[in-house]
């Protein structure tokens, strides 16, 4: 999904960022100096967070980051608590009201909410999830580009949160949401990186199936209403409908409605495709899965479709894998898969290639697939056509046996062509902690990054580090931590040379005796936008 962005240079910029022009010439012109884009920092960048958890036994922390070197002196970045709408029946707000806008108050005429979290020096960021007020207090904010800054909550009326970053907090402008759930469905860590809004979003590897409670979380960021539908499709194509039908939802300004999956179904259906288009407006989107056994987290939308699909940071103590694939539209596909390791690329015994029916979802289970070593799912057309049909995939991880199980998602995750982010990176992590673990994969060439610590939230100074990456390769690599670092700090993955590189990052906290875990893709942070050159002078079209 791409985030929504606003560069430099006025109109052919907004027109970049937004239509994803590459090029403004006079017809005919063939000078290539002329037609090459600039990559120009970003202006203003919009994220949401959906809401943590309705849990009385969850905690959850977000924490912000911008990387230094942005435009400009002045800026901000804040997230603010959205309205809840909608009573997650399938039929979501029905606009009438149910999530007040940005003008309204409260129930109690308040211009604050309750049950927020509070900033890194303890000042109190409000939210009940009843409304989100002009004036209201941020939940989070941040004060210094380099620096993470932090907010806590164990409220079960937490809410989501939609904010902005402009200036020189814009660019890479990163928010995670981590929730620990200490019993009941989806007991474990629940992590999800805040996400930019759009008007599309593919998620392989939901369920309705008795056992899991699956909802979708759809976020409106703006001051008007957002209509959504929501598809599901099974392996025998689109499901029928259950007793919401998923279309036409509405999201009031500045609102958040939950849909439980299983109520779009007339069956339960164990693997499933969602299908999240916005018909008006644009939201955010994200899955939030909770099993009764085996935990459960946040499933982040797949990359966009495309013939071939890298999914980094299987861990290498997997107990199973279930690899989940859809093919939009009506052509089948057919799949070389591989495993990017440590030592080199392998096929997995018994599961060599993949046959995708178009518009049905295929699910199969990869045992033993890691063998030990930590590695990346790599997708490709079984005959290296152009033309392959395109696809979108996800895996579901599990760590741990019986009882003691966890559950965490990797969907397919766009290539780090420039700078990635991830934040919530422990500086001194707990007992029964691991520190958070990067997954490099180079799946076609080989490369090199450099990857830097941030300040800690609580102080410390940077620090870097160069990883030299083989080409069909996958390093699980344990980040440098900030020189006298406190608190918790950000980790950004800079691509020096080589090829593409696929990126993920994973936390590991053990929680009575559950191996509770959760992975996040690093694509690109948003820093830039491609701006092009004009080759042309435009202003003749002002003439009156």
């Amino acid at each position: 999904m791409n985030r929504t962005l606003i560069g430099l240079g006025g109109t052919v910029v907004a027109l970049a960022a937004v239509t994803g022009v590459a090029v403004v010439a006079a017809p005919g012109d063939g000078d290539a100096s002329a037609t090459a884009a600039a990559h120009k920092p970003v202006e203003r960048t919009t994220l949401v967070c959906p809401q943590p958890s309705s849990s009385d036994v969850a905690e959850t922390t977000w924490t912000a980051f911008t990387p230094k070197g942005g435009p400009g002196k002045k800026g901000s970045a804040e997230l603010h608590p959205a309205a809840r709408a909608g009573d997650g029946s399938g039929k979501g707000g029905s606009g009438d009201g149910a999530g007040k806008d940005a003008d309204d108050k409260d129930k109690d005429g308040d211009d604050k909410d309750k049950g927020g979290g509070k900033d890194k020096d303890g000042n109190a960021g409000k939210g009940d999830g009843k409304g989100q007020d002009a004036g209201s207090e941020p939940v989070v904010s941040s004060t210094t580009p380099g620096t993470p800054v932090t907010a806590e909550t164990d409220s079960a009326e937490a809410p989501a949160l939609v904010g902005t970053a402009d200036g020189p907090f814009a660019p890479g402008w990163t928010v995670q949401q981590t929730t620990t759930v200490s019993a009941g469905a989806g007991r474990g860590l629940h992590g999800a990186a805040c996400s930019a809004p759009d008007t599309s979003f593919w998620f392989p590897g939901a369920s309705t199936a008795a056992g899991r409670q699956d909802y979708v979380h759809l976020t409106n960021p703006d001051n008007s209403a957002a209509v959504v539908d929501v598809e599901l499709y099974g392996k025998g194509g689109k499901e029928k409908a259950g007793a919401g039908s998923g279309e036409g939802i509405t999201v009031p300004p500045r609102s958040s409605v939950p849909v439980l999956l299983s109520t779009l179904t007339a069956k339960p259906v164990t693997n499933v495709t969602v299908h999240v288009t916005a018909r008006t407006g644009r939201v955010g989107a994200q899955i939030q899965a909770a099993d009764q056994k085996a935990g459960g987290d946040w499933i982040a939308p797949a990359d966009d479709a495309q013939p071939r699909a890298v999914l980094p940071g299987i861990p290498k103590d997997a107990s199973s894998v279930r690899l989940v694939v859809f093919a939009p539209g009506s052509r089948d596909a057919d799949l070389k898969v591989r495993l990017a390791g440590e030592s080199g690329a392998i096929t997995p015994a018994g599961s060599e290639s993949l046959h995708v029916r178009g518009g049905m979802t295929t699910a199969v289970d990869l045992d033993d697939l890691t063998k030990g070593e930590a590695g990346s799912l790599v997708l490709s057309p079984a005959d290296d056509s152009s033309d392959a049909p395109r696809i979108v995939a996800a895996v579901r991880v599990t760590r741990g046996k019986g009882s003691k199980q966890e559950t965490a998602f990797i969907p397919s995750t766009a290539p780090l062509t420039h700078r990635a982010t991830v934040v919530d990176n422990p500086t001194d992590p707990e007992k029964g902690s691991s520190a958070a673990h990067l997954a490099l994969s180079a799946p076609d060439e080989g490369a090199k990054v450099r990857v830097t610590a941030s300040a800690g939230s609580g102080g410390g100074s940077p620090r870097s580090t160069t990883v030299t990456l083989k080409a069909h390769t996958t390093k699980d690599v344990l980040p440098p931590r900030p020189s006298g670092g406190k608190g918790s700090y950000a980790v950004t993955v800079e691509r020096l040379s080589g090829g593409p590189v696929f990126a993920s990052r994973t936390l590991a906290r053990e929680q009575d005796g559950v191996p509770a875990f959760t992975v996040q893709g690093m694509p690109d942070d948003g820093s830039t936008v491609a701006v092009p050159h004009a080759a042309q002078d435009l202003s003749v079209l002002n003439d009156e």
